[in-house]
């Protein structure tokens, strides 16, 4: 027979599933809070130790930061020519006695770079005691004329006003404008880049080499214009095939060399020709 009693739900149970629950209920295990309080307290020592840690970690740094053994009494300098090492000391402002985890390297670095003849400055630590500094400098390759005179360097960049003490012993570049420059930066980087190519090839001739060069010109057009130290006699190079010219104006230059100074110009653009002209005064003398 079933048992029709109604539980509290409304639903009726039998006998049997009224066991099985009997059973289940005896079947839940008490609490275990040995363990449970085993586990807080590990969970517990675990955190605190490892606060210990870091409590200690900090601790050792600060006094670390604070000891004497890390704080600067030497600073290496590499890499200088027109900067002196005091100078290079001075733009970097480190102080002898400060920490050396004091010092922002990045930020001394540009400090550094901040000087015109500085194209590079590299920062380290050397530890306990010491920062190296790295410099690379510029070169100058020319002094162009953009209203005051500029330093150009091997990079096609101008990069610094001539001071007093500045060497005037290089050739001078003539026909750009500082505001052209300004308003087409990629146009005058091209046409900077075209003065150094042709300023590097010089330098390694033999006969008309750099030294035979006073001034370089860009004409309106683009071209370039040499004139020489002797004479200031112009040589016309135009656009295009620069080394090629020079190279034309090599097999000869040994015999118009002497003659410099009776001549107006030389014109290297006429293809497998050079024209030279003769100035007038000597021009009618001959005549």
């Amino acid at each position: 027979m079933h048992d029709l009693k109604a539980n509290s739900s409304g639903s009726f149970r039998t006998g049997k599933q009224r066991v099985k629950e009997n059973r289940k209920n005896k079947q839940k295990k008490p609490l275990n809070l040995r363990k449970i309080l085993h586990r807080t307290l590990r969970v517990l020592v675990v955190g605190l130790s490892g606060a210990l840690i870091v409590f200690g970690l900090v601790l050792v740094i600060q006094l670390l930061v604070a000891s004497d053994l890390f704080r600067i009494d030497q600073v290496s300098i590499t890499g200088e020519k027109q900067l002196s090492r005091e100078k290079i000391l001075a733009l970097s402002d480190i102080q002898n006695g400060v920490s050396t985890f004091a010092l922002d390297l990045a930020l001394i670095g540009r400090k550094i770079e901040e000087n015109p003849w500085v194209k590079s400055a590299r920062v380290e630590r050397i530890f306990p005691r010491q920062v190296n500094i790295q410099v690379e400098e510029r070169v100058p390759l020319a002094i162009i004329n953009l209203g005051y005179l500029y330093y150009l360097d091997q990079s096609g960049e101008v990069f610094k006003v001539l001071g007093q003490d500045d060497s005037l012993d290089f050739p001078v570049v003539t026909g750009f404008d500082r505001a052209d420059l300004l308003a087409r930066p990629e146009a005058g980087r091209q046409q900077l880049g075209q003065v150094v190519a042709l300023i590097e090839n010089l330098s390694q001739r033999k006969s008309f080499n750099l030294t035979e060069v006073s001034e370089i010109h860009q004409e309106q057009n683009g071209g370039l214009t040499l004139f020489t130290q002797n004479g200031g006699v112009k040589v016309k190079l135009g656009i295009g095939r620069l080394p090629e010219k020079l190279t034309r104006l090599e097999r000869i230059y040994a015999r118009l060399k002497p003659r410099l100074e009776m001549l107006e110009y030389i014109d290297l653009n006429v293809d497998k020709r050079i024209i030279v002209g003769i100035e007038r005064r000597h021009a009618a003398a001959a005549s």
